[in-house]
């Protein structure tokens, strides 16, 4: 259990994509991580697919300083959660301590709003983010998932088992 005594926290709000939040949650649980569910409230959200997640914590109440890593999910929750401060401060935070920060499909919309993308990088996600991306400077790459510095990025629910493994690779790294 290579990441056991590790926190990661998971950002989520109504709408998030479902497969996206579980499958690494249980990945990185699967190494031993402390997997937190973070929400902009502890009121239970429901899934893109319906099911109901209950966080954990309250974004608000995180510190970059406290986690080891951070997973930004898709679905509809981060055009949500890309509006507020305690979201884009988490993981400028976290981009700035050079923590591992996991973006999956439209993820990447809170890692422009943080303004964590840097000119020219690669990074990846749904195509409906695809000119967002472009447009805060990113090299659009369709693969499935990749490190690029701190940042593991994965393109959709199909590629989740890629996302994992280059997932767990940054973190046991």
């Amino acid at each position: 259990m290579k990441l056991n005594g590790k926190t990661v926290a998971t950002l989520v709000a109504e709408g998030v994509e479902d497969l996206e939040y579980y499958v690494p949650m249980m990945r990185l649980q699967e190494e031993g991580a402390r997997v937190l569910t973070a929400g902009l409230d502890l009121k239970p959200v429901r899934g893109k697919n319906g099911l109901v997640i209950v966080p954990d914590a309250t974004i608000e109440s995180l510190k970059a300083d406290d986690l080891f890593a951070l997973i930004l999910p898709g679905g509809w929750a981060p055009d949500k959660l890309r509006r507020y401060d305690a979201v884009k401060n988490l993981v400028r935070g976290m981009d700035e301590a050079g923590k591992v920060i996991g973006v999956i499909c439209h993820g990447g919309s809170i890692a422009i709003s943080a303004g964590i993308i840097q000119k020219g990088q690669r990074a990846t996600g749904s195509t409906g983010i695809k000119d967002d991306l472009v447009n805060a400077g990113a090299v659009w790459v369709d693969e499935a998932a990749f490190r690029e510095r701190n940042q593991v990025w994965g393109r959709v629910v199909a590629d989740i088992p890629s996302f994992c493994r280059e997932l767990v690779r940054a973190l046991t790294a």
